[in-house]
Formats: structure tokens, C-alpha cells, sequence
């Protein structure tokens, strides 16, 4: 399983700086070796408020409690908290077969909602579908189209979580303007920074 963790920390007011950077190395190391063993796959910063620390971190784990374990090895859990998203397959998500994303490019996380206005035929939803995959494959192709998941549904709303990379914000916007289900999409965009202790970078 792979779940999208949200971790917040809060480091108490008076801590001495030596001590801070311990615990950063520490975690340094800890998420390398959580990334040598296939459980940590990405890290990500999200936009953040001045003294804000937050992480988003893409983690494979057997189940939830075998990923509660790893997060509290992991050394700033003394000051963090985490809040976990099972993610789950998704049809047309490119992982493994999606080429090399652009070089110089951002990554974005979207979630999306499908809503279906009532009355639209069914045929011309299955052919929106058709379309939309067929679209998925071009965009990852084209290294724009990283990863896809599919989240917890609201009642009668699918949702879907992607990993994009464009040249920018209004790149971004482009992209997922040319996908055939976006009249019926409600899209909320992150963009995400690099992380020190990303898996993908340089160590």
C-alpha cells in the first residue's frame, strides 16, 4: 500500500539550536534508510507560513499500523504529528511506465473530484473516460504525468490524487485544461519544493 503522510512539526519554544540540528541529522539519516528499504519513496515540501515546518512524504507500508511504526522511528516524531491518506490504484496512473519528466520542471500534487452533471448520457461519460486514459498515457509519456491515485470518495464523487511535474503554475493549468473530464472536475493544485531528504535528489 502507499499512503500520502502530512507531517507537521512544532519544535518547543526554548529548544536549543544544538539540539535541533541533532535531531535534523538524525532524521537526515533515518530517511535514508527508510529510502534504502523501499518504504520512504518521496518528500516534498508544500507552501509554508513564515517558522511553518511541513512535509508531505509518499511512504509504502503493508498496512496502517506497520506505517504508524516507521513514523515514530523517525527521530522529529519527538515534535511532530502526522496525518496519513490511504492511497489506492488508479487505472490510469504511468508508475513505471512514465518517461523522465522535463528537465528544469515543478511538481504539483492535484486533487480531483469528478462530478457528473445528472442527465449526461451514459455513453458520453464511458467516452469521456476512454479519453481521459488515452490522455493520461500522452501526458506521461511526455513526463508531465508522474503518478495517479485514487482517494476515499466523498458520497457519488470519485477522487483521484496525481503527481504532475509542468514548467509552472500556468503550465500546470494547461495541462489539466486539456483533459477530457475537466468540465466535470473540481481541482485543488499544490505546488511542492524540494526537500532535503528527498529520495529522488541527491544525497
Amino acid at each position: 500500500m502507499e499512503f500520502l503522510v502530512t507531517m507537521t512539526t512544532q519544535v518547543p519554544k526554548g529548544t536549543p539550536a544544538d539540539v535541533v540540528d541533532d535531531v535534523r541529522a538524525r532524521e537526515a539519516a533515518c530517511s535514508r534508510e527508510l529510502a534504502a528499504r523501499g518504504i520512504l519513496l518521496r518528500l516534498w515540501r508544500p507552501p509554508l507560513q513564515p517558522g511553518e515546518w511541513r512535509t508531505l512524504g509518499l511512504f509504502a507500508a503493508d498496512h496502517e499500523d506497520q506505517l504508524e511504526e516507521v513514523l515514530a522511528s523517525m527521530p522529529l516524531r519527538i515534535w511532530r504529528t502526522d496525518r496519513a491518506t490511504v492511497l489506492t490504484a488508479h487505472p490510469n496512473d504511468p508508475a513505471g511506465r512514465a518517461e523522465q519528466g522535463p528537465g528544469g520542471a515543478a511538481e504539483f500534487l492535484t486533487t480531483i473530484t469528478i462530478g457528473v452533471p445528472r442527465g449526461v448520457a451514459p455513453d458520453v461519460v464511458s467516452d469521456a473516460v476512454s479519453r481521459e486514459a488515452e490522455r493520461a498515457r500522452e501526458l506521461a509519456d511526455h513526463g508531465h504525468l508522474e503518478r495517479l491515485w485514487m482517494l476515499l470518495p466523498k458520497p457519488g464523487e470519485p477522487r483521484a490524487l496525481g503527481l504532475w511535474r509542468a514548467p509552472d503554475a500556468e503550465g500546470m493549468e494547461a495541462i489539466l485544461e486539456s483533459l477530457p473530464l475537466r468540465p466535470w472536475m473540481g481541482v485543488e493544485t499544490t505546488p511542492l519544493t524540494a526537500h532535503p531528504n528527498d529520495p529522488a535528489g541527491a544525497w
